[in-house]
């Protein structure tokens, strides 16, 4: 019985240090400066001069949201690369809902991300809409290339 708690722990402990290493590296292909190609929140296109200019600066698990070269918000980023869909979360550190979060899901494919987030305190969207009412928020970003 002894031995079983030690070799118990050690497997926990390794199994949480591989799913810690797999958020890092995870969270390393968000990082990096991304340019909005479409958004929509509740149903809504977002203004044609917002998608044009909003920009996305992702590193060390913070990430900041321009529009027009000026900070819309800026929060921490948690992720959970398990879940299906990929679970993100903001915790607002900037902007018009600092303090609060906002509990998404995300998809990458290449240098492309797709958010899509709930109102604070609303449950996590299970799907990529926006639709009407739903309070979700809904945007596609592309890796600006240097």
């Amino acid at each position: 019985m002894r031995i079983i708690i030690p070799v118990f722990a050690v497997v926990v402990l390794a199994g949480s240090l591989a799913a810690e290493d797999g958020a890092k590296k995870e969270m390393a292909k968000l990082d990096g400066e991304w340019s909005m190609i479409s958004g929509q929140a509740s149903g809504q296109s977002l203004p044609a001069e917002a998608v044009k200019t909003g920009k996305r600066i992702c590193k060390d698990g913070e990430t900041t949201i321009t529009i027009s070269g000026k900070v819309y918000f800026k929060a921490k980023v948690i992720i959970d690369q398990t879940k299906k869909p990929k679970a993100i979360d903001y915790e607002m550190t900037e902007g018009p809902t600092k303090g609060k979060s906002h509990l998404g899901i995300y998809e990458l494919d290449g240098d492309t991300v797709k958010f899509c987030f709930a109102a604070p305190g609303k449950d996590r969207p299970t799907e990529f809409t926006a639709k009407e009412g739903s309070g979700n928020t809904l945007s596609v970003w592309k890796r600006d290339k240097k």
